[in-house]
């Protein structure tokens, strides 16, 4: 499987909405998805004005973003793109 890309939201917003919690997720993953993805923190995403989405912290995976982002939700992503 090539590996996953995730990129995450580094900008003022996203960091104090809890994007700094998750700059080390690649060191807390779980064993089953250590090493899946080339996890980057990218400068701001201008995501925040975009009425379509709910909120910061914002990651994308493989191009998707994921809104209000927490380590379970990108878990979750992660195993539904090794189910597909």
């Amino acid at each position: 499987m090539k590996k996953m890309t995730l990129e995450i939201c580094s900008g003022t917003t996203c960091y104090m909405l809890g994007a700094n919690n998750l700059l080390n997720i690649e060191n807390e993953m779980p064993s089953e998805l250590r090493g899946l993805a080339e996890v980057r923190a990218l400068p701001c995403m201008g995501l925040c004005n975009d009425k379509e989405l709910s909120g910061a912290p914002y990651v994308k995976l493989n191009g998707k973003v994921i809104e209000k982002a927490t380590p379970e939700k990108i878990y979750d992503a992660m195993r539904a793109l090794i189910e597909e």
